[in-house]
């Protein structure tokens, strides 16, 4: 069974950086594609930054967010730098196996104005 743990998530203060991990419960070799999405109060989900397990593959338009993969411990990271309060979301990681997408439940990231 599929299942992706967040964690890390916190107040911090607008210029600060933040490590938000994802713990997986199978191989991440058995994902297609995998990431990171945030959801801003009153705004819909969007993606900061997919890529692809033990490869160099990442797709990020946002030069602040960078993945990285622990194989060891079978995570995935999100690195942000230079928070700012627009950053203010509820991060969730995600993967997709062939046509199937799974979810996390959510860590939320605040960020004071």
């Amino acid at each position: 069974q599929v299942q992706l743990v967040e964690s890390g998530g916190g107040l911090v203060q607008p210029g600060g950086s933040l490590r938000l991990s994802c713990a997986v419960s199978v191989s991440m070799y058995s994902f297609s594609a995998m990431g990171w999405y945030r959801q801003a109060p009153g705004k819909e989900r969007e993606p900061v930054a997919t890529g692809v397990f033990d490869t160099n593959y990442q797709d990020s338009g946002k030069p602040r967010f960078t993945i990285s993969w622990d194989s060891a411990k079978n995570t995935m990271a999100l690195q942000i730098n230079s928070l700012t309060p627009e950053d203010t979301a509820v991060y969730c990681c995600w993967g997709r196996q062939n046509a199937e997408e799974f979810w996390g439940q959510g860590t939320q990231v605040a960020i004071p104005s």
